[in-house]
C-alpha cells in the first residue's frame, strides 16, 4: 500500500519523471512518512542521467490537502513535543535538488499542500485547483517555509490575507497575484507540464543547474551585494564554463526558435 501512495513514472520523450501524490481517498494528505517518501523519490529522480526535469502533481481530485488532521490530532503528544527538537535537515518541504521541479496543481493545494507547492520551482495549475493557507485556523503554524515562500511569491499583503482568513483563492486570482505561471484545462495540465519539461530538456543539464543555484544564491542577498554577486558568477562561468562550441553549432536553431517564439 505504501508504496502505491506514490507513483513515479519516467517519460522518456520529455526526459522528465513525473511524481504522483496518489492518496485520493485522503485528498493526498501528508504524513511524516509519506513526506518522506516524496523526498526519496525526489532524490531518486535528481540523481538520474536520462531525465531532465521532474513533475509533482496529485491524483484528482485534490493536489494536496495538507498535513492528515486525523493523523495530526491522534498522535502521541509526546511524540509531537520531542519532534520539535530535531535539527532542520533542508528549508521547505523538498529537498535540494540540481534538477527543477515544476509543481501541476491539479486541485486543491491546502496548508502543507500549499507549502509543498511553493517548494517547486514554479506552478502552473488546472481550472480545478484551489489555495488556503488554514494554519491558523487548525492551530498549527507553518514550518515548511510558507511564511517566506508566498509574501516572495504574492507580496506580503496578500499572504497575510491568505493567512489570516483562512480563505480559499480561486486559480485565476493565484495567476494574477503572482502565485502560479499558468492555468489551464483541467484536462491538458500534465500535456502542459510534459511540454514545459521537454522545453528544459533541450538545453544541456549543466547549464540549467548553473542557473538554479545562481537562483537560490543571489535573492538572499541585496541592492549592490546582489547585482555583484551574479555578475561573479557570470565571470566565472564565462571563463571557465562557457561553451563556445556549443553555441556555434546551436546558433541558428536557437535563433529560429526564438523567432518562432516571438510572432
Amino acid at each position: 500500500m505504501a508504496e502505491e501512495e506514490l507513483l513515479v513514472e519516467i517519460d522518456e520523450e520529455c526526459r522528465v519523471g513525473v511524481i504522483t501524490l496518489n492518496r485520493p481517498a485522503r485528498r493526498n494528505a501528508l504524513t511524516l512518512s509519506f513526506l518522506e517518501r516524496i523526498a526519496s523519490a525526489c532524490r531518486d529522480l535528481d540523481a538520474r542521467k536520462d531525465i531532465s526535469s521532474i513533475i509533482l502533481t496529485g491524483a484528482d481530485p485534490a493536489f494536496c490537502a495538507g498535513f492528515d488532521l486525523k493523523d495530526l490530532s491522534t498522535e502521541d503528544r509526546q511524540l509531537q513535543i520531542e519532534r520539535q527538537d530535531r535539527t532542520m535537515e533542508y528549508p521547505g518541504l523538498l529537498p535540494p535538488l540540481h534538477l527543477p521541479v515544476i509543481g501541476a496543481v491539479n486541485g486543491p493545494a491546502v496548508t502543507g499542500g500549499l507549502e509543498l507547492a511553493l517548494s517547486c520551482d514554479f506552478l502552473i495549475c488546472s481550472a480545478a485547483a484551489r489555495f488556503a493557507d488554514t494554519h491558523a485556523r487548525v492551530g498549527a503554524m507553518p514550518g515548511g517555509g510558507l511564511t517566506i515562500r508566498l509574501p516572495e511569491r504574492i507580496g506580503m499583503a496578500r499572504a497575510l490575507q491568505m493567512s489570516l482568513t483562512g480563505d480559499f483563492i480561486s486559480p485565476d486570482t493565484a495567476l494574477s497575484w503572482g502565485l502560479v505561471n499558468e492555468v489551464v484545462p483541467h484536462g491538458e495540465l500534465l500535456p502542459r507540464a510534459r511540454a514545459l519539461a521537454a522545453a528544459i530538456a533541450s538545453i544541456p543539464p549543466e547549464n540549467i543547474a548553473e542557473i538554479k543555484k545562481m537562483y537560490a544564491a543571489v535573492p538572499p542577498l541585496s541592492d549592490t551585494d546582489a547585482f555583484q554577486s551574479e555578475l561573479q558568477w557570470a565571470r566565472q562561468w564565462m571563463a571557465r564554463r562557457f561553451d563556445q562550441h556549443r553555441l556555434s553549432t546551436e546558433r541558428n536553431s536557437i535563433v529560429e526558435r526564438g523567432r518562432t517564439q516571438a510572432k
